[in-house]
């Protein structure tokens, strides 16, 4: 069974690999792994990855934290991984105060901030998981994708793998949750009703087995892993 695979950065960073040794991660392999593990029919084929550009002036190492995710999205790409950009925003916002546990939100009590956000990746992934499904019925039988992988914890996704349930009933749609061993978080339970098989966890004995060799060859300028990744 031919599968794709739709990768929500933001999610998949923050999910599974802030604040381990692991983000030079092998993408492909270990969703390759996890998904054969579940069912060795299945045969996956094709990785999109959808992120947004690091803003210097937020990150913890300013200008390298772009240079660590520019060489990590160029290692993605020279393991076939199709990449999709969004973007961030900053603008001024008010929120109300928080003192403390105890301290109940209110309009009267706010204080001025910076609001980042991310825009366009939870719709360039909607869209692009339709679309791929909506394309197979104009290739033969044996070329068509069949199968759909999400990797995102968002339940903002549910809406777009429902539509493609109800449109598309003979595709198969899995679930894997980009939450690390050991975390207890909760169950998406909307996502997991649209999907016919889900992963809850990744375990640290695969995220380290899963790892970019510290020098990727190219045709071009190697790619070196950063030394604080």
């Amino acid at each position: 069974m031919r599968t794709a695979c739709f990768v929500d950065g933001y999610n998949l960073f923050y999910g599974l690999l802030a604040n381990t040794e692991y983000k030079w991660l092998d993408m492909p392999a270990l969703l390759s792994h996890i998904i054969k593990v579940e069912n060795p029919i299945f045969q996956p084929e094709v990785f999109k990855y959808f992120t947004s550009g690091v803003k210097p002036k937020l990150a913890t190492r300013g200008t390298k934290s772009v240079e660590a995710q520019n060489s990590y999205i160029r290692a993605l790409k020279a393991h076939n991984v199709e990449i999709t950009m969004g973007r961030h925003t900053l603008e001024p916002a008010r929120a109300p105060r928080y003192d403390g546990k105890g301290t109940q939100p209110s309009r009267k009590n706010q204080l001025d901030i910076w609001k980042l956000e991310e825009k366009e990746t939870d719709v360039s992934i909607a869209i692009s998981m339709y679309r791929l499904a909506a394309k197979q019925s104009s290739f033969p039988i044996e070329d068509r994708i069949n199968h759909l992988v999400l990797v995102s914890a968002d339940t903002d996704m549910s809406p777009a793998l429902q539509a493609i349930r109800e449109d598309f009933p003979d595709f198969h749609i899995g679930v894997i949750l980009p939450h690390r061993e050991g975390i207890k978080r909760t169950l998406p339970g909307s996502l997991q009703n649209q999907a016919h098989w889900m992963r809850q966890r990744i375990t640290l004995e695969e995220l380290k087995n899963h790892q970019f060799p510290d020098r990727i060859p190219t045709k071009k300028k190697p790619i070196i892993k950063p030394d604080y990744w």
